[in-house]
């Protein structure tokens, strides 16, 4: 059922309207069983065979592996395998934890233990590298591998776990449709953390239902669109473009890793008519030469978040696509994928941009907003202030972690609603309810969409350098971000080539330096702290 408000009409959807995130697949199977649920670059899987993969796997989870914790992780990266395995911890009854397996084994070890997940569904590529995740843990974890035909020299290379091959699972016909309430989590994502370790933000069924619920109706979405899905499963626009997707019926196409680099490419050969990406891949279909005029007359939704959206690259876009519609989506994983969305229009808009750049919108149905000072009292309209976000989108908070949970998630004075703080700047447009974006409060950077806290890097580098005195910054400054880290030592005696091989071997790619620099000593302002400015001042003068 589509409705016809767009923007904060419905103060919220109501109950009748969410399920449990795998419902809306389980409807798509019975209607469209035959249509084609996902296409990958090894071929496609449609509703019907997805759901016997998923199922099957699920059945073996059931009837022999332990149900608690809630949680399943899946260490899997553009394979049918990954799909089947978010759909398979689902209809479990648990979230699903998407670990990717390029990412350094370390990082993934610490994710997979703060977890407290015991089984892992993997992948062909997964499979590379599952040991080195799983074999200093003491306490055995189920270890499913679907494409795998024998495990027994698995279980014999790590005899406190068991792995379970393809021959080992149940058929999909054992599988017992689980009971699961609406404020049971759905899925763990993790985010960088300031103090140096990863967050796992918590999304509830409640929270993800109303999110799909408000962009399917605002997007008309239907059997018969094709929805790109560029975003890693760790990354949570992915959850969108799947379940949108599979709630009515549609495909959706998953570009594998080279494909990734030519993205307008897969648009126009895929026919995708929903492209949901961060603004810096157009940056690079500019770069290419491909972001031309009516190159993609077959999409007709386009949506953009993770950074900000330039105006000049927006008028570009719309002209490659003039079918589409354009929405800059905006909103912290914390209150489940996007909270505010702004309409493009080539005549209206250029008027509304803030220094160039797409305004983050008014927000979505049943989500709150306030502007707030560093006391957190609401400013007078018009004044810059930190956002704060409140509604059936807030998630409950960190994963076994309630400290840094009470810390961003706050009652503001004279309020009884929990917010969550964005640590982001806005101001709302003059006379309108549409907010504008105006930076962060903080050391948190986006690279290429991806959320990366300042302080983590630092950590990190502290510990792989051995010196305290270190600083990250983002650099160089882009239309969309930035476009990486450069960090700074303080010592002459360290090893930056060393160290930064201990950085590739303990954080994903995007957040290690590309440049480590060592200085005698790194500056400092009046406070005593390090003086960043002058840093990025040092950076300009060597360009």
């Amino acid at each position: 059922m589509y409705l016809n408000n767009l923007d904060g009409a419905l103060p919220e959807w109501p109950v009748e309207f969410l399920r449990p995130l795998y419902e809306g697949f389980l409807d798509s199977v019975s209607r469209f069983p035959d249509r084609s649920a996902i296409e990958v670059a090894s071929g496609r899987l449609s509703y019907r065979e997805l759901l016997d993969c998923a199922a099957s796997i699920a059945a073996t989870c059931q009837n022999r592996l332990s149900a608690e914790p809630r949680l399943t992780a899946v260490y899997a990266y553009r394979t049918p395998t990954a799909y089947a395995g978010v759909l398979a911890a689902l209809l479990r009854g648990h979230g699903y934890v998407p670990l990717n397996p390029r990412f350094p084994s370390a990082r993934t070890r610490l994710l997979l233990r703060r977890t407290g997940a015991r089984t892992l569904i993997v992948d062909e590529e997964g499979e590379k590298t599952v040991g080195e995740v799983i074999g200093e843990f003491q306490k055995g974890i189920d270890v499913i591998l679907p494409q795998r035909s024998s495990v027994a020299d698995l279980n014999g290379k790590w005899p406190q776990h068991r792995f379970i091959g393809a021959p080992d699972l149940l058929p999909a016909a054992a599988w017992r449709k689980p009971h699961v309430g609406l404020d049971e989590v759905a899925y763990v994502l993790f985010t960088s953390g300031s103090t140096g370790e990863p967050k796992g933000v918590m999304v509830t069924h409640r929270n993800i239902s109303h999110l799909l619920r408000t962009m399917m109706n605002r997007h008309r979405m239907n059997q018969n669109d094709r929805v790109s899905q560029f975003a890693d499963l760790t990354f949570d626009p992915s959850v969108y473009d799947l379940f949108a997707a599979w709630e009515c019926g549609a495909c959706v196409c998953c570009p594998d890793a080279r494909t990734l680099l030519n993205p307008s490419s897969f648009l126009a050969d895929q026919a995708i008519t929903i492209f949901q990406s961060v603004p810096s891949n157009l940056v690079l279909m500019k770069r290419l030469g491909t972001l031309t005029p009516d190159r993609f007359p077959k999409l007709r939704v386009s949506l953009f978040g993770g950074e900000p959206l330039p105006a000049t690259l927006c008028r570009e876009w719309q002209a490659a696509a003039p079918n589409s519609v354009i929405d800059n989506l905006y909103g912290p994983t914390e209150v489940t994928i996007n909270s505010t969305a702004y309409r493009w229009d080539n005549e209206r808009s250029p008027a509304e941009c803030k220094n160039g750049t797409v305004p983050i919108g008014p927000l979505l149905p049943g989500v709150r907003g306030m502007i707030v000072d560093e006391e957190l009292r609401e400013v007078p309209n018009g004044t810059q202030g930190e956002l704060l976000l409140a509604g059936p989108q807030r998630t409950p908070g960190y994963l076994n972690d309630p400290d840094r949970t009470n810390r961003v998630f706050v009652v503001p004075p004279g309020r009884v609603e929990t917010y969550y703080r964005t640590g982001d700047s806005v101001q709302m447009r003059a006379g309108t309810n549409c907010y504008l974006f105006c930076g962060r409060l903080d050391f948190q950077v986006k690279v290429f969409g991806m959320r990366i806290e300042l302080g983590e890097v630092e950590a990190v580098l502290r510990e792989a350098a051995g010196v305290m005195e270190v600083a990250a910054i983002g650099w160089p400054v882009t239309q969309t971000g930035v476009g990486g880290i450069v960090a700074f030592i303080g010592g002459n005696s360290v090893d930056s080539k060393q160290v930064k091989e201990v950085m590739r071997s303990r954080l994903p790619q995007q957040m290690v330096p590309r440049e480590i620099h060592v200085l005698e000593k790194l500056p400092l302002n009046p406070n005593g702290k390090v003086d960043r400015p002058a840093l990025r001042t040092l950076l300009e003068t060597r360009t």
